[in-house]
């Protein structure tokens, strides 16, 4: 940190320089696979300034000396949201410092240097000035939820005031937005707003075979656990990477079929894909109204209960959230006693050849779970892509329109038509999903004869050997079978389970029926508790 100190004065004093999957991996089944062959065209943000970036904060990071950012270091660093919150009440720590460490951390890690991981897009200027106000009104305040004081970034695909809801897109790097349903649940509960987090463009259904984790503005993220080695998962690839190096306490991803799945066993944290409607998508830049749901991403399975429980509630304005309806919201009560003896979770014999995963069953097992093999039937999920072409088509004209602010596009076609002018800059991976959407042509009966298979079929894989056998959840690894749980509506939560010969995190994934996100999560936590598998990536511990 003493380089980060040193920089920080030269900043100041004279100013930084401008700077300037076959399928996505919504697709089911994609697997994450390292980037050994894979060579990156971009690399850095050319959009970027990190002038105006940290211009809000310079006097403030100025004084936060190396000895105060130590000193909350060893009350901050990798621990939960209770444990800051004991530091906060026993007078030990402030929320301005919680706010000042992470931003200097961001500062020191994400970007410019041979440790950068470009996983944040942009700030929220008025981060400390807000943390200072949590600060003086705790005590008076009668918000006692934990997410009270905490920063939480956000994937830039999230609408939110005072910051730029960009997607990733160059077209959108001046769409200034209201709040999204779920930031002001968030506020209202008293959490601070840390920034936006990179993203795959357009939520990974853009470009085609192009890396997880760039976006035309945030540039390429980086896998902590192996930089330019293992892939980020996408598409909430920024939210992943800041959350499993500490740039941020806890992160709010989004998800169609694996992009909160995928990033979050891919950085070695715990990631909630939820019950299609439990949380609002209101405010969101879609790919599919069918299938898209925010979720919560943490380093621990306690935080993921309070960040999922600080954004619930039902908003008039998504069709799918009288879901929530059925939901008490009280998914950290008793999960520190949860218990899973003689819960029967179905494993896949397919992936029993994975040694990871047969050690984080035997883990289950010791702790009372009985765990029954199946073989899973063979079931496509035909028209899968068509699905999203479709829905997207009709649903991001809908986002312009009732939550765009001051974007310059209205559809699909105008965003291939802007980019087309400067591709090099603002689509150099192509944009052949986008190419792919136009192409796609359905009836209304076909559409509805697509979403209706899907739907069946995803239910069928899961439903059956859950009935069969009597299951409490299915197991699998990763986000393998993030498709079947996202067209079925079965929520899905991973946890870290290790790390292959090369570092490459790899997680343990619970799928439920909808609406068990409480069982899930106390599943989560019980093998969490037993095996205790996350490790900090070694090169982010200063």
């Amino acid at each position: 940190m003493k380089k980060l100190f040193f920089l920080l004065g030269l900043i100041f004093l004279t100013g930084c320089k401008d700077t300037p999957e076959t399928e996505p991996e919504m697709v089911p089944e994609k697997e994450i696979d390292t980037l050994e062959k894979r060579e990156y065209k971009v690399l850095d943000s050319k959009f970027i300034v990190n002038d105006s970036l940290w211009k809000p904060f310079e006097e403030d990071l100025a004084g936060f000396s190396a000895e105060v950012y130590e000193e909350v270091k060893a009350l901050v660093f990798e621990k939960s949201i209770p444990e800051i919150q004991e530091a906060v009440n026993s007078g030990k720590l402030t929320y301005e410092e919680l706010a000042l460490f992470y931003l200097t951390r961001i500062m020191e890690y994400d970007r410019e240097n041979e440790l950068s991981l470009n996983s944040v897009i942009s700030l929220n200027p008025d981060l400390v000035k807000q943390a200072r106000e949590k600060d003086l009104q705790r005590k008076s305040s009668k918000n006692s939820h934990p997410i009270y004081g905490i920063p939480v970034l956000l994937k830039d695909n999230i609408n939110t005031a005072g910051m730029p809801t960009t997607a990733g897109a160059e077209v959108l790097k001046n769409n200034k937005t209201k709040d999204a349903f779920i930031v002001k649940q968030l506020k209202a509960n008293g959490a601070l707003i840390l920034g936006k987090a990179n993203l795959s463009e357009w939520a990974y259904f853009f470009c085609g075979d192009c890396p997880s984790g760039y976006s035309a503005i945030g540039g390429q993220t980086l896998n902590p656990y192996g930089r330019k080695i293992h892939d980020t998962g996408g598409s909430s690839s920024g939210s992943g990477v800041a959350v499993a190096a500490n740039l941020a306490p806890v992160a709010v991803g989004s998800e169609t079929a694996g992009s909160i799945l995928s990033p979050s066993s891919s950085n070695s944290i715990v990631g909630l894909k939820p019950t299609i409607g439990l949380l609002s998508r209101g405010g969101i830049v879609p790919i599919s109204g069918t299938l898209d749901t925010p979720g919560p991403m943490t380093r621990n399975v306690i935080d993921n209960a309070i960040l999922l429980s600080a954004m619930t509630g039902v908003d008039n304005s998504d069709p799918a959230s009288g879901i929530a309806k059925k939901n008490n919201n009280s998914y950290l009560s008793g999960i520190q006693n949860s218990d899973i003896k003689g819960k029967r979770f179905g494993v896949f014999k397919s992936l029993l050849k994975d040694s990871l995963y047969v050690r984080a069953i035997a883990d289950l097992e010791k702790a009372g779970a009985e765990i029954v093999e199946f073989e899973a039937e063979d079931i496509k999920l035909t028209n899968f892509v068509r699905l999203l072409n479709h829905d997207m088509k009709k649903d991001l004209p809908d986002y312009f329109k009732n939550y765009g602010g001051t974007s310059k596009v209205k559809n699909v076609q105008e965003i291939v038509d802007y980019n087309n002018l400067d591709s090099l800059k603002r689509a150099p991976y192509g944009q052949a999903s986008f190419l792919g959407i136009l192409k796609d042509s359905a009836s209304s009966e076909e559409f509805r004869a697509i979403k209706d298979s899907l739907r069946l079929s995803g239910t069928k894989f899961l439903s059956e050997p859950m009935q069969h056998h009597n299951l409490d959840a299915i197991i699998s690894i990763n986000n393998s079978h993030a498709g079947f749980a996202a067209v079925a509506h079965y929520p899905a939560i991973t946890v870290p389970m290790g790390y292959k010969s090369d570092n490459q995190p790899m997680g343990l994934t619970f799928i439920g029926k909808p609406l068990s996100e409480k069982e899930l999560l106390s599943f989560a936590y019980v093998f969490e508790k037993n095996s205790k598998r996350r490790k900090t990536p070694v090169n982010y511990n200063e």
